[in-house]
């Protein structure tokens, strides 16, 4: 007998971090991003281990927490600007969601190996995942890169300061 749990943004957090890139990277903010609208389902065996993970993303639920480091401080209207370069460079109203699909999950004690297919602006590609557990709550941490899904990294002053190619996510849930 399996189960099924349905998780979403009340249930944990899902966020990610960025880099700067360029020569003149010391100049840019390293952000962090809440994507505040996700619901994921994993179907359970009898024991409360996960044989499958399905996520997906709402892409406009985007929303810039903090920017960090840079020579000019982060201001009020920054936040705002930055999820619009984001918006624009995930191409959000083309691709409105981010799917995850697991296709096998195998268990060493508290750590799960997730196999699964990550579909980001219309591009689909194998994305492995480790998940830890600690009763029913749930971490996961992945590295994403964005030209890997035809995402072109924002920039600024001709590609001088950009957006790092590599994007950490990481998501914490609970499960009920």
């Amino acid at each position: 007998m399996t189960a099924t749990w349905n998780l979403n943004a009340d249930a944990g957090e899902l966020l990610l971090f960025t880099d700067t890139a360029g020569r003149a990277a010391r100049t840019g903010h390293k952000l962090t991003i809440a994507m505040n609208s996700w619901q994921a389902t994993a179907d359970v065996d009898d024991d409360g281990h996960p044989t499958s993970v399905e996520l997906t993303v709402d892409v406009d639920s985007l929303e810039v927490r903090k920017g960090e480091g840079g020579l000019a401080p982060w201001t009020g209207a920054e936040p705002g600007i930055a999820r619009s370069n984001a918006l624009k460079s995930l191409d959000g109203k083309k691709f409105p969601t981010i799917t995850y699909r697991s296709t096998g999950v195998t268990r060493d004690g508290d750590t799960y190996q997730v196999v699964g297919d990550l579909t980001i602006h219309g591009v689909t590609k194998p994305h492995p995942l480790t998940v830890t557990a600690d009763g029913t709550t749930f971490s996961a941490e992945t590295v994403v890169t964005q030209t890997d899904f035809t995402i072109k990294p924002f920039s600024l002053m001709l590609g001088t300061v950009k957006v790092a190619d590599d994007v950490r996510l990481t998501l914490t849930a609970t499960a009920p």
